[in-house]
């Protein structure tokens, strides 16, 4: 899952991108409004984490745009702005949520389950292919019922290919699906990816088999044997 920081302060930006990265998300950073709202052209972000005093002006006039163009998209405000006035001012222009500072990482990660819990969006069902199955809401997959324990950045992968079971998916879009655009990736990390991957679902025998189309992509389907 993808998540949009606007934040203009880079070591701020840098601490809530590696938390986010730590719970299995993937963190996009931009420092004004324009590019925000360009960012929010090229995506679409299930949650934001908004600054208020950006060098182009308060983060919550773009609200009304958010609302009308992503009505799905929750919005976090995080900022220093903490007076009741204005917290009142941020959730009343259209915010999910309004985070002060300074703040404990672990509360943002709880606030930003929150909002997704609030989301009006309906519950996906499971994927299943084989053995495995991608619970794509709580974002967890399965063997046999039994938890599939694999890295983050993997799981991101899997999600990534279990969304499209049966399709292939492009490199370019696997790499926007797991990696934040202030990451310089390359295809051969992608690769070693794949073969990490690959490993872990022969060693718990989950019954799918993920192909390569050369120079094209990656395709995720059931174990044909």
């Amino acid at each position: 899952m993808r998540i949009l920081i606007v934040e203009d302060q880079p070591e701020m930006a840098s601490l809530v991108a590696e938390r986010l990265t730590r719970s299995g998300y993937v963190a996009d950073n931009v420092g004004t409004l324009e590019d925000a709202v360009e960012a929010l052209k090229q995506y679409d972000y299930p949650v934001i984490l908004l600054d208020r005093r950006l060098p182009d002006g308060d983060g919550v006039s773009i609200l009304q745009m958010v609302r009308s163009t992503k009505p799905s998209t929750r919005v976090l405000v995080v900022t220093a702005l903490r007076s009741i006035d204005q917290r009142i001012g941020g959730l009343d222009a259209g915010a999910d949520d309004y985070l002060t500072k300074p703040f404990d990482a672990d509360e943002l990660i709880a606030r930003i389950r929150a909002v997704l819990r609030r989301s009006n969006a309906a519950l996906v069902p499971p994927v299943s292919l084989g053995e495995l199955s991608f619970d794509l809401n709580q974002r967890e997959a399965f063997v046999r019922g039994k938890p599939f324990v694999i890295s983050k950045r993997e799981l991101l992968l899997l999600e990534a290919l279990m969304r499209r079971a049966g399709r292939t998916v492009r490199h370019s879009t696997l790499i926007s699906d797991i990696y934040g655009f202030n990451d310089a990736v390359q295809v051969d990390a992608l690769k070693m990816s794949i073969s990490r991957l690959r490993q872990h679902l022969k060693d718990c025998r989950a019954g799918v088999e993920i192909h390569t189309l050369r120079g094209v992509g990656y395709l995720i389907e059931r174990s044909r044997a």
